[in-house]
C-alpha cells in the first residue's frame, strides 16, 4: 500500500518539520499487521515528496482477524492488501504521522498553521462507489480530485479499484485527518473490531469538517461498520459540534420542516456560548474563569465583550491549552487584549489559589465528564474555594437523547460518566445551592422537545 504526499512550498523540504521525519533517512514502524516505511523519494528546496509504504504481512494480519477461530482458508492469505490502500494503511499513517496530524508544532507553529500546495497520490484504493464517490468525497473539502477506475490482473473490469489523486491548498494536519476518516470510508471493510471509541474517535479526528459534509450520513455509517448505535452517537456529537442532525425521522410536511431546518441552523454550541454568556452580562461580572476551556470558545466569544476585563481559561489539558492559544491566536492578539486574557493548567477537583478573585465561574459541559464520586470535590473547589458571586454550570439532558435516536442507556460522548435528566440535575442544583449559601435558577438551551425538553440544562448560581 503506498501513499505520497508532495509540496512545493518555499521550501519544500520544510514539510519535513511538520511530519518530524528526516528526508535524507529511511525509517520503519513496526505494526501489528506489517511494517510501514516512511522515506522521501525528492527531497529539494522547489519539490519534496514523502511517501508512506504499509507491506502487510498477511500470515500476521491473519492470526490477528481469525483469533483462534480454526480458519484455514487460503483467502486469508492470497488477496490484494499488499496493494491496495485500506483501513489498514489509515491506521499505519495516524500511528506514524501523529503528531502532524495535531496540527501541533513547537519549532514550526507558523508552518503547521499554514494552508500549503500539497499533492496526495493513491494509485490503488478499494472504493465502494467508484470514482465518483471518491470526488463526492473529496470535492467539497476543497480538493481537486483525479479519480479512474484501475482494473487489477485476474479480475473483471469492474474491480472497483481506483487511482487516486488531490491537489489543492490545505493545513498538513487537516488533510492527514481527512485520509484518516476516509480511507475506511471508501473501502467500507475496516480490518479490526468496531466499538463504541470509534465514534469519539471520527468525532476527535474529523475534526468540524465531517458535520457539514454533504454525504456526512454516508461516511458515519461506513465508518462506524454500519452499527446503528453506534451511528446515532455520532449523529448526536456532530449535531452538538455543528448542528448538523441527520434526518431520522420520516418526511413530514414542507412548511414543518421548513420550520425544522430554522430551528438547527444554529449549531446548539453556539447557542450554549450565547446562553451562557448573555448569564454572565446579566450578573454584571467583569471577571470570569472558564473551568474547562478547551479549545476556547467560550474564550473566544468573551474577548468580544470588554466588559469583561479579564478572563482566565482553565484546563486540565495542556494539549486543549495549546489549541486555545491557537484557536485565539494568541500570538497575534494585541497586547492590550492579550492583556485580558490568561491560560492555566490546573483541575477543577483541587485547591488552586489561582481560581479566587474571580466574579464569576462557568463550567460548561464539564461536570458530566467527572466520576460522581469526584463531585463534592469540585463542588468545594469552585463553590466554597473560590467562590465567585455567580457560578454557570450546563450539562446534557439525557432525556433529549430519545430525539437523536440514540438507545435508552447511551451518552452523547465516549468520555461522559453520566447523564442527568431534568430532575436529577435540579435536585443536584438546589442541593449545592443550599449547602454553599447560593441561590440557583434553572433554564433550558436549545430548541426544546415537548416531551423530552431542551438538549441542554443550564445552573446559574448566584450569591449576595
Amino acid at each position: 500500500m503506498l501513499l505520497t504526499i508532495t509540496t512545493t512550498m518555499d521550501p519544500a523540504t520544510d514539510l519535513s518539520w511538520l511530519l518530524r521525519k528526516h528526508p535524507e533517512r529511511v525509517q520503519s514502524f513496526d505494526q501489528s499487521f506489517g511494517t510501514a516505511w516512511v522515506f522521501y523519494p525528492e527531497a529539494t528546496a522547489e519539490r519534496c515528496t514523502v511517501a508512506l509504504l504499509l507491506e502487510v504481512d498477511s500470515a500476521r494480519l491473519a492470526r490477528l482477524r481469525s483469533g483462534g477461530s480454526g480458519d484455514a482458508s487460503l483467502s486469508q492469505y492470497v488477496n490484494d492488501r499488499p496493494y491496495a490502500a485500506s483501513s489498514l494503511l489509515a491506521v499505519a499513517l495516524g500511528k506514524v504521522f501523529s503528531t502532524a496530524r495535531t496540527g501541533v508544532s513547537e519549532d514550526r507553529p507558523d508552518l503547521a498553521a499554514a494552508a500549503l500546495p500539497l499533492e496526495i497520490a493513491l494509485p490503488a484504493v478499494p472504493c465502494k462507489g467508484g470514482p465518483n464517490l471518491v470526488r463526492e468525497l473529496f470535492a467539497p473539502l476543497g480538493w481537486d480530485v483525479e479519480a479512474e477506475p484501475v482494473p487489477l490482473p485476474g479480475f473483471d473490469a469492474d474491480s472497483r479499484h481506483v487511482k487516486v489523486r488531490l491537489r489543492g491548498r490545505a493545513r498538513l494536519s487537516e488533510a492527514l485527518s481527512q485520509l484518516y476518516v476516509l480511507l475506511p470510508v471508501l473501502d467500507d471493510a475496516k480490518h479490526y473490531w468496531v466499538d463504541i471509541g470509534e465514534v469519539d474517535k471520527l468525532v476527535r479526528s474529523g475534526g468540524d469538517w465531517p458535520a457539514g459534509h454533504p454525504r456526512r450520513s454516508l461516511i458515519t455509517r461506513r465508518y462506524l461498520a454500519h452499527r446503528e448505535s453506534y451511528e446515532r452517537a455520532a449523529v448526536a456529537r456532530l449535531a452538538e459540534a455543528e448542528g448538523a442532525q441527520e434526518e431520522l425521522e420520516a418526511p413530514v410536511e414542507e412548511e414543518a420542516a421548513e420550520a425544522e431546518r430554522a430551528e438547527r441552523a444554529e449549531p446548539l454550541h453556539r447557542i450554549r456560548i450565547a446562553a451562557v454568556t448573555a448569564a454572565l452580562r446579566t450578573s454584571g461580572a467583569a471577571s470570569v474563569l472558564d473551568l474547562g476551556c478547551g479549545s476556547g470558545k467560550l474564550l473566544s466569544a468573551l474577548l468580544e465583550d470588554r466588559r469583561f476585563t479579564r478572563i482566565t481559561g482553565v484546563d486540565v489539558s495542556s494539549r486543549a491549552l495549546d489549541l486555545a492559544e491557537r484557536h485565539l491566536r494568541l500570538d497575534r492578539m494585541p497586547d492590550r487584549q492579550a492583556r485580558r486574557l490568561h491560560l492555566l493548567q490546573g483541575s477543577v477537583v483541587y485547591r488552586d489559589k489561582r481560581f479566587k478573585g474571580h466574579d464569576a465561574a462557568v463550567l460548561m459541559e464539564v461536570i458530566e465528564h467527572l466520576d460522581a464520586g469526584r463531585l463534592p470535590s469540585m463542588e468545594r473547589v469552585v463553590f466554597a474555594e473560590a467562590r465567585p458571586r455567580t457560578v454557570v454550570v450546563t450539562t446534557p439532558n439525557v432525556e433529549y437523547n430519545a430525539t437523536y435516536g440514540m438507545a435508552e442507556h447511551q451518552m452523547r460522548h465516549a468520555d461522559h460518566r453520566f447523564e442527568w435528566d431534568r430532575a436529577a440535575f435540579a435536585a443536584w442544583a438546589e442541593a449545592v445551592a443550599a449547602r454553599y449559601g447560593y441561590r440557583v435558577r434553572i433554564e433550558g438551551v436549545g430548541a426544546a422537545d415537548p416531551e423530552a425538553g431542551a438538549p441542554t440544562q443550564m445552573g446559574v448560581f448566584d450569591r449576595d
